[in-house]
Formats: C-alpha cells, sequence, structure tokens
C-alpha cells in the first residue's frame, strides 16, 4: 500500500472501532460478530496475502496500521492471528475455508500414515471460536504445517490475563492437511507472531497514555487538576517518555520487516515494547487512583492485555537471550557497526533503487563495506 493508502485504511478501522469496538471483556462480552463480519467484509484477513492470490498484497508497514489500531481499542477478536494463518496457509498451497483462522504456537503429538494427527494444541488464541486450525510439528528429523478442522477437537476452555480465550484442543485421530516445511518455519511464526504484539502493545500504551492524560486534567484535588503537580507531571513524563519508545521501535522493526530479514528489529523491538508495559501499567494506575482497579473503569482492558500480551510469542527473558546470543556469535567488535548499518538499510535501499532484500543481506553479510561505500 501506498502512505495515502495506509492513512485511509488508518482512518477507516479508527471509525470501524470506535463504533463497534468499545474496549471490552472477552469473557464479559463474547464475540463480537457483527465486528467480524465488518473485518472479513472489508477483505482484513487477507491483509498480507498476494494480490495474485486475491489478497491485499500488504506489507509489515500495513499490518502495523492494523495492529496499533487493534491495540488503541482494545479489540477482542483474533485478526491478527487470522492474518497470519491466511498467509501461511496460502503460501503453503492449504485451502482455508470462510471464517476465523487460528495458529498455535505450541504443539505435541504426531501424524499417522494416513494424514491423521493425534496430539494436543496448547493456548491457542480464541480457540472455542475457530474454524480451523494451523500448526507445526517436528516428526523424526520432519517438520509439517497441519491445517486441522476445530470440529474435532475436544476443547478445554482457557483465558489469559485480559480474559481473552487461550484454549487447549486436543485432537484423536483427527483429519488434517498436511504439507512439509522447513524447519524455520516454527521461529519464524514467534518472530512475526511477536512483531504484532508490538504493533498491538504500541497502540494500547497510546490509548492508554491518552486516558491517563485526560484523568489528571480533569481530576481535581486540594482545588486544582492533579497534572498541575510536579510530581505527576514527572510521571507523565516518564510515561510519554515510553510510549514514544515502544511506537519508534515498532515502526522500526515492521519497516525492516517490509524490505528483508529483521529478527534483531524485532527482539529488540519486543523486549523494548515488554519492558515498558510495568511503567506504563504502574504509572497509569498510580494517577487514576482507585477508580481505575475498578471492573466499572475501562482501563483494566488495556492494561490486562498488555500483561497478557508481554508475555505471549517470547517473554523478557527469551528476547534479551535471542539479542545477547546474535551479539555473541557476531563478536563485540563488530557490534555497532552491525547496529547502525541495520538501521540504514532500508533508506539505502531506497536511495539505490535496488532491491530491497538484497541491501539487507549486503548490511548483514558485510556491513563494513556498506558503511564505506
Amino acid at each position: 500500500m501506498s502512505h495515502e493508502q495506509r492513512t485511509l485504511l488508518a482512518d477507516t478501522l479508527q471509525r470501524l472501532f470506535a463504533d463497534h469496538a468499545q474496549p471490552q471483556s472477552a469473557v464479559s462480552e463474547g464475540w463480537n460478530t457483527a465486528l467480524w463480519r465488518q473485518l472479513d467484509e472489508m477483505g482484513l484477513p487477507l491483509l498480507m496475502v498476494a494480490e495474485a492470490q486475491e489478497g491485499y498484497g500488504g506489507s509489515w508497514d500495513d499490518a502495523f496500521v492494523v495492529a496499533q489500531a487493534l491495540g488503541s481499542h482494545a479489540v477482542a477478536l483474533p485478526l491478527a492471528e487470522t492474518v497470519m494463518a491466511r498467509a501461511l496457509a496460502v503460501r503453503h498451497g492449504l485451502p482455508a475455508g470462510p471464517g476465523p483462522l487460528g495458529l498455535a504456537s505450541a504443539a505435541s503429538g504426531s501424524l499417522d500414515r494416513a494424514g491423521r494427527f493425534t496430539g494436543t494444541l496448547h493456548g491457542v488464541p480464541w480457540g472455542r471460536h475457530l474454524e480451523q486450525v494451523l500448526a507445526v510439528i517436528d516428526q523424526d528429523g520432519a517438520h509439517h504445517l497441519l491445517m486441522l478442522p476445530r470440529a474435532e477437537a475436544t476443547l478445554r476452555e482457557g483465558h489469559n490475563p485480559a480474559g481473552e480465550p487461550r484454549d487447549r484442543l486436543g485432537f484423536d485421530g483427527a483429519d488434517a492437511r498436511v504439507v512439509r516445511c522447513d524447519a524455520a518455519l516454527g521461529r519464524e511464526l514467534l518472530y512475526h507472531g511477536a512483531l504484532w504484539r508490538v504493533g498491538q502493545i504500541a497502540g494500547a500504551l497510546e490509548a492508554l497514555l491518552a486516558r491517563s492524560v485526560t484523568h489528571v486534567r480533569e481530576r481535581v484535588q486540594f482545588g486544582k487538576p492533579i497534572a498541575s503537580f510536579q510530581a505527576v507531571q514527572q510521571q507523565m513524563a516518564v510515561f510519554g517518555a515510553e510510549v514514544a519508545a515502544v511506537g519508534c521501535a515498532a515502526r522500526a522493526a515492521c519497516r525492516s520487516a517490509t524490505v528483508g530479514e529483521a529478527r534483531f528489529e524485532i527482539a529488540a523491538a519486543k523486549l523494548r515494547a515488554n519492558l515498558a508495559i510495568d511503567c506504563a501499567n504502574a504509572v497509569a494506575h498510580q494517577v487514576h487512583g482507585a477508580i481505575g482497579f475498578t471492573r466499572e473503569h475501562d482501563l483494566r482492558h488495556f492494561t490486562q492485555r498488555l500483561l497478557a500480551w508481554r508475555s505471549e510469542f517470547g517473554n523478557d527473558r527469551h528476547w534479551s537471550e535471542a539479542l545477547g546470543q546474535a551479539v555473541i556469535s557476531r563478536g563485540v567488535d563488530t557490534f555497532w557497526a552491525d547496529l547502525t548499518a541495520r538501521g540504514d538499510a532500508a533508506a539505502m535501499a531506497s536511495a539505490a533503487d535496488e532491491p530491497a532484500g538484497a541491501a539487507v543481506d549486503t548490511v548483514v553479510a558485510n556491513p563494513e563495506k556498506e558503511r564505506a561505500r
């Protein structure tokens, strides 16, 4: 999409979610059928499917617009998961029917010779509402991508801290559509899921900050708004800096993913977003006081989702170790050159009007040569 098209998409989603997706608890409100139908009619589940396959052909820059809108309105629907799953299914030639399609990031079990799957998919987002679910399994050293019908599963309901379904699906000899896949596919799904969550976290943090700013301006104590107190101003300044940092990290990671390989940027963005959640939640609840902890106030729809997303698709420890291993494998002496070269990869590719992937590969392989160019 062009910049103008992304702006139009962002405006459309903001209006749609403002009208039909008021901050809600997935447990108390249930499945938002009307909103899902509208998203489906817009074709958003096909956002990252190639145009040749009747999709939007969207990039990660486009995905960020969607993820940010989902987070800023606390949308209780598995749109992010369906977008990922549909793109994956089309890429591997798996026919996906209508309705929400899900991904299982943790699966255990085995296939028999007839292609029937017996095993368990753990913590499937919105599992009870899905039509089909995708999972990657490793069997005897070979990796397989499975498409399983949700109707054949036994369901054990579960929830994340925000009340969103995270269900266990058990299968016993279920008919599965199976294709061989690359060993790196599981890791790819983890990184892509993390990038979607970073976008959602960025949107939720912005909404949380906006609500907190409004509250401190309107809340009067000792005859004046609490926004005039220096201690509150200091807290809000730190809060704003954290939100800005996550937004920058999210956009940079999506831009890098659009032009090529971006594992380092995604790992850094997810860790940065995770670390910002502690500060943001603490300040938001402190300035709101006791009212922010009540079930009637919509603050919890953001803070609880942020707590849940912090551990989904990699927690703090996972991404800290991933970044540390990446730096160690290259050597300490190359860290600064690698870091600065990667950040400039997209700009150099555009300036030279060369294939983006080639520019990124050059930077990663030989950052010293690229810096000198």
